[in-house]
């Protein structure tokens, strides 16, 4: 190899990782609190947190409690770029107002059972696209999470592009946004996504008119996926009442 060839290949790569380094990014955090304390944390959230978190460039997708659950939150957020997101938790925790709520909330106990849980995410690219009209948070989410099996990722990716999406909206149910970790090994295999059901009992309709579907069986049988390396993760979840009204709003 020449060197201006090693040099145009080094400018290259340099080029992809400055814009994976600015490129949007989403995460997933999850919090677990200690026995009692949900509500402690959710009041952090509404009074103080969500504004922090404006403050300092974070922007507020969503916020859920998963249902029958009592001690965790699960929460998306967005940032400008990966490094953006590393500055913003850099400036979020030194901020003196933050220290004083997050000393002040926990003078009768500690919140968090254990450190929160985070996923870096970026969108897939047949992720819903921003609307004008906003989506009510009212009704019940849905948080799934699929681990491909080796090599299958892109024909799923392929499958809920070009046939799953649509199914879901005929039987009801409502996609609002889908996305890959950034992060190996779970950006080799892994698809994470919200969709919205007016109800459990209609989620359940959904789910079972959706697997009868002629159509889905065809499309399934020939996506070339087979099986998924383990069953779908699936958390039923309820808006907080601080979470951002029309979450579709703000993803892009």
């Amino acid at each position: 190899m020449n060197r201006i060839a090693a040099t145009l290949i080094a400018s290259i790569g340099l080029s992809m990782l400055t814009t994976i380094a600015t490129a949007d990014v989403y995460e997933l955090r999850t919090y677990t609190t200690n026995v009692g304390k949900l509500d402690n944390l959710n009041a952090r959230f509404r009074d103080h947190t969500v504004a922090l978190f404006e403050k300092h460039g974070i922007q507020s997708i969503g916020y859920w409690v998963p249902v029958g659950k009592e001690n965790t939150l699960i929460y998306v957020i967005k940032h400008k770029s990966r490094d953006a997101a590393s500055e913003s938790w850099k400036a979020f925790i030194a901020d003196p107002a933050w220290k004083k709520v997050s000393r002040e909330s926990q003078v009768d106990g500690q919140i968090l059972a254990k450190a929160p849980e985070s996923v870096y995410m970026e969108t897939t690219d047949y992720s819903p696209p921003t609307k004008s009209a906003s989506v009510d948070d009212s009704g019940l989410f849905e948080l799934r999470i699929y681990k491909a099996a080796e090599g299958k990722l892109g024909k799923l990716d392929a499958r809920f592009r070009d046939h799953t999406m649509r199914l879901f909206e005929k039987h009801g149910i409502s996609n609002v946004a889908y996305w890959h970790p950034t992060d190996e090994p779970n950006s080799k295999d892994h698809l994470i996504y919200i969709i919205k059901h007016e109800s459990r009992a209609a989620a359940k309709a959904s789910w079972q008119a959706f697997g009868a579907d002629p159509e889905w069986k065809k499309a399934a049988a020939a996506s070339g996926v087979g099986r998924l390396a383990k069953p779908p993760a699936s958390t039923y979840m309820k808006a907080t009442d601080y979470s951002p009204y029309g979450i579709r709003s703000a993803i892009k």
